[in-house]
């Protein structure tokens, strides 16, 4: 602040005594110290623009409950509200600049709100900023409440946008995954285990497989979004309601529920709800959850696609960007690569969350800011991973059957369908001629003679493969067709 000239700067006093703030910011003395003591990341609050209109909302939630409470001049109420409006619409988030890692449980954060509200609210009204006798940030703005109801309720707000947001995309991708496996129902391809070769499967239900789990994470992650929805506000400094009207609780709670359209709940006990982050915690742990399970996703596109000649070369990614500055017509993954990164960012940010969440002590935990980055970054990062995904990989994946049926004709894993035929010693037996010669396991079991063609036919038909237990599909006539045997002409 040493460089501005008294007519860049209007003064503002606060209990540590005198300091400048800009003049055409709608942030005060409280904020200027805040954004002077935690100069740590670069990045300030207004980077989560889910938290700010969050932040937002709680503040109009509490004008209008204390309005009705009769706590609250109409006027004042009524300039306070329209300020919160602009905010929850997009405006003066530039005025948020408080660092996003701070000490204080936040208190910065709210400090932050509250004088940017006052400052746009008293423009409103006719009054010049800083002129806080009319409305001041914290006697109207933050009247019954503190930090440390109102950042965790305005962080749950937040948490609830953004894990939506994650929700959907992660049920969009299960939907593309599910489309990719109705496309690839009948390629035939080798199974894995252990990088190994297993017994053969469709492409489609490698493909479907993806599609399940997906979606059993999107199911995960709305339970744990209820979690989210219980909120402290009302309980003020530790959960006691102390400086709020007895009915201000629940009616913030209705105005706060009705205008962001979450579940929101009042706490059944304020004074643990204030000083447990276990919510934070288990949603972390979903979160993390479906990073891990879509890394392993990407992790197997990437081997599907590897090569394209030297690998397994089953699939074709799309291919986004050149893959080289030194190899022509090299194409790499880089769209899993990109969720693989993140899936680790995200596992990160959990144990974070976690020592954050230990950290806590007595009526409040004051590592709630570390949580709130630590989160949002994890939600809104790994949506933005998933819907790339989706789009710009998985709607393009096409594959490449005669290189799936070939290798599925040249594995010594077909044996495992003739075992119950055979028993498991003379399947043995014939895993090692095959490949001791390089032949195939039907090649070897005509040589040997050891089942007749239509025996042979019908156990390694492809129903008898992939789908053993589905009824065989009938011919026209209602009788069930002639097993095919695998065929590279199929």
């Amino acid at each position: 602040m040493s460089d501005l000239t008294t007519t860049d700067v209007r003064t503002e006093h606060d209990l540590l005594g005198d300091h400048p703030v800009p003049a055409d910011a709608y942030y005060g003395v409280h904020t200027a110290r805040a954004v002077e003591n935690f100069p740590i990341t670069g990045v300030p609050i207004a980077r989560y623009g889910d938290l700010i209109v969050a932040l937002a909302a709680v503040k109009q939630s509490a004008a209008q409950a204390n309005r009705r409470l009769g706590q609250l001049d109409p006027n004042i109420a009524d300039a306070i509200v329209a300020a919160c409006i602009e905010i929850r619409e997009g405006a003066l988030h530039d005025q948020f600049v408080v660092d996003q890692i701070q000490g204080g449980a936040g208190t910065s954060t709210n400090m932050n709100a509250n004088e940017v509200i006052a400052n746009r609210a008293l423009e409103i009204l006719g009054h010049e900023r800083g002129h806080y006798q009319v409305v001041h940030p914290l006697e109207h703005v933050n009247l019954g409440q503190s930090t440390n109801d109102v950042y965790p309720t305005a962080v749950k707000v937040a948490v609830g946008i953004a894990t939506r947001s994650l929700e959907q995309a992660v049920r969009d991708l299960s939907e593309r995954f599910a489309v990719k496996s109705a496309e690839f129902a009948e390629m035939l391809k080798l199974g894995r285990t252990q990088l190994q070769d297993a017994v053969p499967m469709t492409l489609g239900q490698e493909f479907g497989a993806f599609a399940v789990t997906v979606a059993e994470d999107a199911d995960r992650i709305a339970e744990a979004s209820l979690l989210v929805a219980e909120i402290n506000l009302g309980g003020t400094a530790i959960g006691t309601g102390l400086n709020a009207h007895p009915q201000y609780a629940a009616m913030a709670c209705e105005e706060l529920r009705r205008l962001t359209g979450l579940p929101l709940t009042t706490a059944r006990d304020l004074v643990e709800a204030t000083s447990d982050v276990g919510a934070f915690v288990q949603l972390s742990g979903v979160t993390k959850r479906t990073a891990v399970k879509l890394s392993k996703i990407c992790n197997d596109l990437r081997l599907l696609s590897s090569g394209p000649r030297a690998g397994f070369g089953e699939i074709n990614l799309p291919a986004v960007q050149a893959g080289s500055s030194i190899m022509p017509g090299k194409v790499n993954p880089v769209i899993p690569e990109m969720v693989n990164q993140v899936a680790y960012e995200v596992i990160g940010n959990d144990l974070t969350i976690t020592m954050a969440a230990e950290a806590g002590q007595l009526q409040l935990n004051a590592f709630e800011p570390i949580i709130t980055r630590s989160l949002l970054s994890s939600l809104t990062h790994l949506t933005a991973a998933v819907e790339v995904l989706g789009e710009r990989c998985v709607d393009g994946i096409t594959a490449n059957p005669d290189r799936m049926r070939d290798a599925v004709l040249g594995s010594a894993s077909l044996a495992t369908a003739l075992s119950p035929v055979l028993g498991y010693e003379a399947a043995t037996a014939l895993v090692a001629e095959a490949i001791a010669t390089g032949a195939s396991i039907p090649d070897v079991v005509r040589r040997s003679a050891l089942l007749d063609d239509e025996v042979l036919a019908r156990a390694l038909s492809a129903h008898n493969l992939c789908r053993p237990n589905e009824p065989r599909p009938t011919a026209s006539h209602g009788q069930a067709g002639p097993a095919r045997p695998i065929d590279p002409t199929d």
